[in-house]
């Protein structure tokens, strides 16, 4: 048991010393001597759990599908939310895991920017996966008549992950790109534009996990 815990150990590790080397220096920049030696272990035993480097950054980026994966249902949980919140209370969780979490971040650049030996091998397609997320809220949402007339759930979709995703690689180099403030003004922004006018008035740009900003007097 013991040794089964240490392997654990190991593996997380490394993972994360790889996350690390992948965002400081890009998949094809990073060395595994150096992935080895940050995580406090010999470069057979890397070997051991990792055939190469891309096996390690394939892991790199299942571990982070799993935590963004998790803060985004963590996020949808609260009953009573309609489509729309349900997307805009997701985004702000993603983007705080991103912010905040650097296996989460290195996952999702990997993901984004995954090369043939990457891909071809199993890489896991976040990017994919967040425009299928965004695309199935905007459907439920239509269907439930929470969109303008122009708002057409396909089109929609496509320019909201082509949205955040520019912000988070623009906040590979400035990180309040990425900000609750900025992605906020963002969605004050979309759901103006998205939202009929019966539904803006119940939307909280900012998410429901924070204080609704005290009414003017």
């Amino acid at each position: 048991m013991k040794q089964q815990e240490r392997a654990v150990r190991t593996r997380r590790a490394l993972v994360h010393s790889a996350a690390e080397a992948f965002q400081r220096h890009g998949y094809v920049q990073a060395r595994l001597a150096q992935i080895s030696a940050d995580a406090g272990v010999s470069p057979g035993a890397l070997h051991f759990h990792f055939e190469n480097k891309a096996a390690l950054a394939r892991a790199v980026q299942a571990s982070a599908g799993m935590r963004l994966r998790r803060a985004a249902g963590a996020a949808t949980r609260r009953s009573g939310m309609n489509a729309l919140q349900r997307l805009t209370d997701t985004s702000h969780a993603l983007a705080e895991q991103l912010r905040t979490d650097v296996v989460a971040r290195a996952g999702y650049r990997l993901s984004c920017e995954q090369t043939r030996t990457i891909s071809h091998h199993g890489g896991q397609d976040l990017c994919g996966q967040w425009q299928t997320y965004v695309q199935q809220q905007l459907t439920e949402a239509a269907r439930h008549n929470l969109l303008t007339e122009a708002a057409i759930p396909h089109e929609t979709a496509a320019s909201i992950v082509a949205a955040t995703t520019g912000l988070e690689t623009l906040a590979r180099h400035d990180a309040t790109w990425l900000s609750h403030e900025t992605l906020t003004n963002w969605w004050e922004l979309a759901l103006r534009c998205l939202a009929t006018p019966t539904t803006l008035p119940a939307l909280r740009a900012a998410g429901t996990g924070t204080p609704r900003p005290p009414h003017p007097q």
